[in-house]
């Protein structure tokens, strides 16, 4: 990606492995973390942002954004209103809510898998990251 001759079709802010980031982050576009960041990483609700964890790269806090893409380790909630990839080496600790997800093997998730209805089930649509199918038992006594 770096150095080629392609056109990255969106903006990409990189996190480098040596860097630690303290506080939240408001994204539109891409991010790619492969240092530390210990706060939330919030996408605007109409974007198509992306957000990729590197292997090496952690994030202590929640995420939600239309696409994600874990490598690295998560130490949060994870919100995908689009599509989700738990990759090799990715690991969540907390919850992940997604619409669609694509998780290959050797990943982990320590939490709970809790999909997400898409809105009114139209292509195009993406689902607000809070509206959560809850993974509760049903009493009916």
């Amino acid at each position: 990606m770096w150095g080629s001759d392609k056109t990255v079709g969106k903006n990409v802010t990189l996190i480098t492995a040596k860097a630690e980031i303290l506080g939240d982050i408001r994204i539109s576009d891409a991010l790619q973390i492969e240092g530390v960041v210990k706060g939330n990483i919030l996408a605007d609700p109409d974007s198509s942002a992306e957000v990729t964890i590197g292997v090496k790269g952690v994030v202590e806090g929640e995420i939600r954004a239309p696409r994600i893409v874990i490598n690295g380790e998560v130490k949060g909630d994870v919100y995908s209103s689009d599509h989700l990839t738990l990759n090799k080496n990715g690991l969540v600790t907390g919850d992940v809510h997604y619409v669609m997800m694509e998780m290959v093997m050797g990943a982990k998730v320590n939490g709970k898998l809790l999909h997400v209805a898409s809105e009114g089930g139209k292509k195009g649509k993406k689902a607000a990251p809070d509206a959560v199918v809850p993974d509760v038992p049903v009493n009916n006594s």
